[in-house]
Parts: C-alpha cells; sequence; structure tokens
C-alpha cells in the first residue's frame, strides 16, 4: 500500500465522553470552527505534522448512535460515509462502557477503519472498573487504546496507533460486525441479493450489508437514495424490503428497528460480560456526593444564582486592570498620532472616528474574555447540565423544560449559537419559544454598555448592578415564555430526561482554546461591523463641518485672550500662573459648547433630535437615543457611538465615564438606559440566526417588534416608577 502523507482522521463519540477535550489536546489553537455544508451544526477541525504526516483531526458532532433523528446524527454518519476519512477514532467512557459501545458498534458497521479510545481511565479506576484492554481488542478485532484527556494520558500512543492503523493495508475482520439472529441474517441477505441485481456494486453508494440492514431498520435517509438509484426496480425493491420487515415483525412481535438495537445490546453484554469486571468493594462516588449539594432542591438554587453573581462580579472587578493597561495603549497611540499629523479632516476621522470609536470597544477584550472562561468552566466542569436540570421546574412554569436552558444559558455568551443550539429540542413549538425568548437572555456584546453606564453612575455596586440586570433578563424570558405559551404556542409541557455527566476538573488549555475563539470572534467583529458603524456614525455628526452657530465662538475666544492679555500684563509674577490656568479653563468651556452645538447641529443630532421624543419617557436623551439606533447592527457599537458623541476628542472609557457624569444622564437614566439595552431588537445576526432557524420572516418580524416594545414599557415603568420613588 502506498504511503499517504496527508491523513484525514476523524473524532467520533457520545456527548461528555471528552471528545473535544481530546481533540483540543490534538489540535490546541490550530483549529478552524465553520458549519457543516447546508447545516448550521459546528464544524471543528485542525491539522498538525506528526510521525511524517500531515494529520486533518475533524471534531464530529457528539451523538449517541447513528441513527438519522438528528442534525448531529446524519452529519456524523454522512461524513463517515461520504468523505471516507482514514479512519475514524471513537472516544469511548471507559466508566460507562455499555452505553458507549453502542454508538461504537454502529461506527464498526459501516465498514470503516476505526480505532477505540477508552477515555476517563481514571475515573472507571476510582469506580471499581477494571477493563481487559486485550481481551476487547481481541473480541473486537481493531486496537483499544486507554486515555485520560483532561491530564492528556495516552494521546501521543493514540495517535501513533491512529496513523498505524490508517497506513495498514488491513481488511476490516467478520469479528467487528454485530451478528444478529439467524432469522435476521436471513433477511439481510436476501436485501443484499435484491439490491446486487437492483442497483449493482458499482452504483451503490454503501457496502450492501450496511444498506440491508438499514433499510431493514427503515432508515429514511437510506430508503429514499436508494429508492432514487433503483430506478425502475424502486417498487419491486422496496415492496421486497417491506415484504422481509413484516417477516420480521411476525416471528419477533416487534418492529424490525428494536429488534436490531436489542440484539446489538445483547452483542455489547457479551462484551462487557467477557472484558470487564467491577470490584465490589465499597466506593465513594464524588459526582453523586456533590450533586447532593448543587442540585438539591432548597439549596441547588441559591448556589446557582451565587455562581452566577460571582461570575460577573469577577468579570467587572478583575477585567479593571488589564481593561487599564488597554486604555493607556489607545491613549498612547491616540497622543502619537495627534502629535505627528498635521491639522486635517483626516487627523479628526482618524483620531475622533477611528481610534475614539474603535477604542471605546476594544477595551472590553478582557472583560469578555473573563466571561467566556466562566462560561466555558461550567461547560468543561458539567456544571451547565446541572444548571439546566435546576431550571427545569422554573422553565415548566412556561411549558418548556431544563433542555430549553442551556440554549437560554449560552446566550450569556453570544445569542447567534445559542438560538442555534435550540435545534437541539424535539418539539418544533418548543424550539420557537426557546428562540424567541433567548434574545432576553443578555449576551457578552452589551456587556461593554453596562460597564461604562454602571462603573459611571454605581460605583462599587456596579457588579451587583450589572448581575441584576442579567437576572432581569431571565425572569423577563420566563414571563415573557409564559404569556407566549399560553396564547400563541399553545402546546403540552413536554418530558425532561438529561443526563448528568460526571464533575471533571478542567483543563486550563481547553478553557484557553474556548477564550481564544472568541476573542478572535470580538477582533474580526471589531475590524468589521464595530469599525464600519463608527466611521459611519463619526461622519454623520462631524457634518456639516461649518454649520451656523447660535453663538460666535471665534469672537468668543479672542476676548477672553485679550481680556486674559491685559490682566497678564498688571499682574505680579506670582500670580500669572494662576491666571492662565484661569485663561485655559474658560476657553476650554467655550470650546466644549462649541462642540455640543457642533454635535446637536450635525446630521446624527438632527436624526437625535427627531426620535428623541420617543426616547424622553424613558429618561434616554438625543444622544443615548442615536447610540441605541445603531446598536441594532451590533451592540458594541452602543459604546462607540457614546465615545463620539460624549467623549469628544478623548477615546479613553475614563474620559467618556466623566463625559457621562457632566452630562445631563442620572442613575436612574443610565439604569433605564441598561434596561433598554438588555431587552430591544437583537443585532443583526441574531436576527438572521431567527429567520433562519425558525424558517419564517413572520417569527424574526415579531421578534423584532416584540423585544423592542418590552424594552420600552418595561424602561418606562424603571424610570417612571424611580422618579415617583424619588430614585435619583
Amino acid at each position: 500500500m502506498p504511503r499517504k502523507n496527508n491523513l484525514t482522521i476523524a473524532l467520533a463519540g457520545n456527548p461528555n465522553s471528552g471528545k473535544t477535550t481530546i481533540f483540543n489536546n490534538i489540535t490546541g489553537t490550530r483549529q478552524k470552527v465553520g458549519n457543516w455544508p447546508g447545516v448550521t451544526v459546528e464544524k471543528k477541525e485542525g491539522t498538525i505534522h506528526k510521525f511524517g504526516h500531515e494529520l486533518k483531526i475533524v471534531d464530529l458532532p457528539g451523538t449517541y448512535s447513528l441513527t438519522p433523528f438528528s442534525i448531529e446524527e446524519i452529519v456524523a454518519r454522512d461524513f463517515v460515509l461520504e468523505t471516507a476519512p482514514d479512519l475514524v477514532i471513537d472516544i469511548i467512557d471507559a466508566s460507562n462502557l455499555e452505553r458507549s459501545l453502542y454508538l461504537a458498534t454502529q461506527i464498526r458497521e459501516l465498514d470503516c477503519k476505526v480505532l477505540f479510545a477508552l477515555n476517563m481511565a481514571d475515573l472507571a479506576r476510582e469506580r471499581g472498573i477494571k477493563i481487559d484492554v486485550d481481551k476487547l481488542s481481541e473480541l473486537l478485532g481493531l486496537p483499544v487504546v486507554f486515555t485520560v484527556g483532561n491530564k492528556n494520558e495516552g494521546i501521543e500512543t493514540l495517535l501513533e496507533k491512529a496513523v498505524e492503523l490508517a497506513e495498514s493495508d488491513v481488511h476490516i475482520p467478520k469479528t467487528r460486525k454485530v451478528q444478529y439472529s439467524k432469522d435476521i441474517e436471513v433477511s439481510i441477505l436476501a436485501v443484499e441479493d435484491l439490491l446486487r441485481i437492483s442497483i449493482g456494486e458499482a452504483r451503490l453508494p454503501y457496502k450492501f450489508r450496511w444498506t440491508a440492514i438499514k433499510l431493514l431498520e427503515d432508515d429514511q435517509v437510506v430508503r429514499d437514495r436508494i429508492a432514487d438509484l433503483a430506478g425502475r426496480s424502486r417498487e419491486e425493491l422496496l415492496r421486497e424490503v417491506e415484504n422481509q420487515r413484516e417477516h420480521l415483525r411476525r416471528l419477533f412481535d416487534d418492529d424490525p428497528e428494536i429488534v436490531m438495537t436489542d440484539e446489538r445490546y445483547g452483542f455489547i453484554a457479551g462484551l462487557v460480560k467477557e472484558a470487564v469486571t467491577t470490584s465490589n468493594r465499597k466506593r465513594v462516588d464524588i459526582s453523586r456526593n456533590i450533586d447532593l449539594v448543587l442540585t438539591d432542591r432548597f439549596i441547588g438554587f441559591p448556589i446557582f444564582v451565587f455562581f452566577i453573581w460571582a461570575m460577573f462580579q469577577l468579570t467587572f472587578k478583575l477585567g479593571v486592570y488589564p481593561m487599564a493597561a488597554i486604555e493607556w495603549g489607545v491613549s498612547l497611540l491616540s497622543a502619537g498620532l495627534d502629535s505627528i499629523l498635521p491639522e486635517s479632516l483626516f487627523k479628526a476621522f482618524l483620531l475622533d472616528g477611528v481610534i475614539a470609536g474603535v477604542g471605546s470597544v476594544i477595551v472590553f477584550l478582557p472583560n469578555i474574555l473573563i466571561l467566556f472562561f466562566c462560561i466555558a468552566i461550567f461547560e468543561d466542569t458539567g456544571y451547565m447540565a446541572r444548571a439546566a436540570f435546576l431550571m427545569d421546574k422554573i422553565m415548566h412554569l412556561i411549558g418548556l423544560h431544563g433542555k430549553s436552558f442551556i440554549p437560554m444559558l449560552m446566550g450569556f455568551g453570544c445569542n447567534v449559537p445559542a438560538i442555534v443550539a435550540s435545534r437541539t429540542l424535539e418539539s418544533e413549538k418548543d424550539r420557537i419559544l426557546t428562540i424567541l425568548i433567548t434574545p432576553f437572555m443578555s449576551c457578552s456584546a452589551k456587556l461593554p454598555v453596562y460597564i461604562v453606564l454602571a462603573g459611571s453612575f454605581f460605583g462599587a455596586q456596579a457588579g451587583s448592578v450589572i448581575f441584576g440586570i442579567y437576572l432581569m433578563g431571565i425572569v423577563l424570558s420566563i414571563a415573557t415564555g409564559r404569556l407566549l405559551r399560553t396564547t400563541i404556542l399553545k402546546g403540552a409541557d413536554a418530558p425532561f430526561v438529561m443526563e448528568l455527566p460526571p464533575y471533571r476538573i478542567p483543563m486550563l488549555k481547553s478553557l484557553l482554546i474556548h477564550m481564544w475563539d472568541r476573542s478572535k470572534m470580538f477582533l474580526k467583529k471589531m475590524s468589521g461591523v464595530i469599525l464600519a458603524g463608527s466611521v459611519v456614525v463619526w461622519s454623520l455628526s462631524a457634518f456639516p463641518l461649518h454649520p451656523e452657530y447660535g453663538r460666535d465662538y471665534a469672537a468668543m475666544k479672542e476676548e477672553i485672550q485679550a481680556e486674559y492679555s491685559r490682566r497678564l500684563e498688571a499682574a505680579e509674577t506670582e500670580d500669572q500662573e494662576g491666571l492662565l490656568q484661569e485663561q485655559t479653563e474658560r476657553l476650554t468651556e467655550v470650546e466644549r459648547a462649541r462642540q455640543t452645538e457642533h454635535a446637536e447641529r450635525s446630521y446624527m443630532g438632527r436624526i437625535g433630535k427627531t426620535v428623541a421624543p420617543i426616547f424622553a419617557p424613558i429618561g434616554i436623551d438625543w444622544r443615548g437615543s442615536v447610540a441605541l439606533l445603531t446598536g441594532f447592527a451590533a451592540k458594541e457599537i452602543v459604546v462607540s457611538t457614546m465615545g463620539i458623541l460624549y467623549a469628544v476628542e478623548e477615546e479613553a472609557s475614563e474620559a467618556l465615564k466623566t463625559a457621562l457624569q457632566e452630562s445631563d444622564m442620572t442613575p436612574l437614566s443610565a439604569l433605564s438606559m441598561m434596561v433598554f439595552v438588555l431587552l430591544y431588537v437583537p443585532c443583526l445576526a441574531t436576527v438572521a440566526a431567527i429567520r433562519r432557524e425558525t424558517g419564517s420572516v413572520k417569527w424574526m418580524l415579531f421578534d423584532v417588534a416584540y423585544t423592542t416594545a418590552i424594552a420600552w414599557l418595561v424602561s418606562f415603568l424603571v424610570y417612571q416608577g424611580g422618579r415617583l420613588s424619588g430614585f435619583a
């Protein structure tokens, strides 16, 4: 067999089997993330050089079987069948061997080269499970390797065995396949023979045995494909398949797919009996003991709320230090360009438009990374599943179950993948309802707005205020879900069964990869929509360059300079420094008044004055109104717009905070604006995701109108209620 320099290796496995951890260990940051062609399931792949080969590692979607009920199962199966990777590594949870081997038996039936990785071997040992890897390998007729993904143990051996098997000219032994009972095997052979006659080996895209099994299991994807290929023999082929299915149904008094599933589990039970021994010694199940506390009906939910509160406190408090360093860098860049460039329109565009706009947002990169780091910890430790379990009773108030809370919790990071994640829900009404309420979960793009406003007006309480805003989003999502469930999306409560994976110590490498992926998304947005938005906002606020002012500011400055020139000549030497400082302050005051009037008379000011009456009842002035309008493209632009309209020539967030404090904005109006940002129309990318996932323009427009109406109403209640109660 000629040596191949490029090998494609697919990683398959159940959810929570440690597959992604192993993928991250192998590929590190050399990953590409996108979507599989034609579907919104995330596709991850990475390329490494090992043992003289270029290895392309593809992370298939986690799935419990290859039966085509979900998009993930179809994607995983089609990749192995259509792309034909050189090798499939099936990541198996060694502590749940019997369950994990079901997917393994289905992969073996695909007649591809496969290698088993018994992951979490340390956890299996702790549970008193002893696996005879040599015996298991002998029974399966394929290599089996122990790994501990979160400790990076066995990964090198795994890759070495994978390359060795991929390069070998070894045919798949018969012992790899499940041997069904005699009656089923007879039916499989009958369908195989008919396939050879009707289609022929040259035209059949799959192996005969596997295709026959799938037809007997009434696999609709395979059935439709084979029916198209059969042409004129289609009716005869499908009739014979149905006859065989009916024959098996009469013999076993059950559907063939159920009987064949039972026989696979019988095969698995035999493997486990031969190769696995379980110690009878008394052992402590750490995960179960932790769950006695974290999922307790009385204290579990308060602990969950505390974790979320701690996450936002950490995001705000810890993010201050790297944020100050980035601010310093932005200020240094701006000062350097200011001293180098001559006064011109280009200089104003570069400093006040690009740097002031983009710089006012990029300083929040550390806060966003800390937020994603915390969410990654929830996911990697296994606590995310517990959060869904805890929220199950609350979610039932709106006719959903805890599984719907996982997309909502993901919405804290970004609403787009959160909406995509709702695909895993079985009921269409559940899926649409989850999609409609997910935008109320405050995404990371809104965090910079909260940090600026809360930091400006609430000081040491900023972290708690931000936590309260996020909590309001959860409460309102539940309330609006109840409303929609009892009106336009009526439906029965769905049952909820969720696997609680064992707790694991998260790997720092894996957490950092998650952070890096998110930082790339953020930086890409900085160079795209945020930069474009900042340029548009600056242009609208800079032009016309010379509007007709209500006062002659140039004459006012000349008068001040003339006055202080006379006073300086007459003053004593020791008094001159104070007079110069006083002169500078008065000139700055006049310039600030000119800039304020220029902003009001600019195109942006005219737009703001036009829409201001709509926002006045909720305590937001024309500048805030404009910022909210630009936030429809991306919520980060709200901050860059305020940076341009409020901070004038200074770009640091401290300058923006100072400008906000010196404006007409009050703590109450700042709170009202944060509430509006939390609830109003999601960004363009999220709106597009709603359209794509619901398949309906109607639901997209409904969500835009509904969220904006709710935002105005709740902000009105907050602002006017605060005024009545005397809150300033």
